[in-house]
């Protein structure tokens, strides 16, 4: 199945972070395979959004209180900015997360404005891409769903932590069984002038 590229249409690209990278506190394995197919499809939308964690040094999520992850994406620091390989020249909005203690922010949605701004720009259906398949991108795709929009995860822009084997494949399997669409990249088809 192709997709065209509608006015109604926008681009999440979720946490493409120094922390979520290889060599980062929480890199994912197989994180640099995003950036050609977002690089590619980022200026073809009329609206691109980036979400980033954004972390308080004491949040709920870093094993030292209590969560299961490593310290990672404080705000403010080297691990939390963005790659420089995104290229933030199509970036309309960035949407921090995960920004209180006690929000855990794997959605873009999670006490975020996002909702609100994609309705007051007349967005429909969100495309999701970025960090981590099995984690940020499932949790944002979800919620972009309940929250009335139509979703597509893009599976190829974006890469899985794969806590455990298989982790990505059943993200996959359960987005799709909620009625969140799967494509690649090269499904995507056209542009909307900006």
């Amino acid at each position: 199945m192709t997709y065209e590229i509608r006015p109604d249409d926008a681009l999440v690209v979720v946490d493409v972070q120094h922390d979520f990278l290889p060599g980062g506190a929480l890199g994912v394995a197989e994180g640099e395979r995003i950036f050609e197919p977002i690089d590619d499809l980022a200026p073809r939308f009329g609206r691109v959004y980036a979400t980033r964690d954004w972390h308080p040094a004491d949040h709920s999520s870093f094993a030292q209180h209590g969560g299961p992850w490593p310290v990672h994406c404080v705000a403010n620091t080297h691990g939390a900015a963005f790659d420089p390989r995104l290229d933030l020249a199509h970036v309309d909005v960035v949407v921090d997360k995960g920004v209180d203690r006690d929000t855990d922010g794997y959605s873009g949605f999670a006490a975020t404005s996002l909702a609100a701004d994609l309705r007051e720009h007349n967005v429909r259906r969100v495309f999701v891409c970025g960090l981590a398949t099995d984690y940020c991108v499932k949790a944002t795709a979800l919620d972009a769903q309940a929250a009335g929009f139509e979703a597509v995860v893009l599976e190829d822009a974006a890469a899985a932590v794969n806590v455990e084997p298989g982790d990505e494949e059943r993200a996959l399997a359960q987005l799709r069984q909620a009625g969140v669409a799967v494509a690649r990249s090269g499904d995507v088809v056209g542009n909307v002038s900006r």
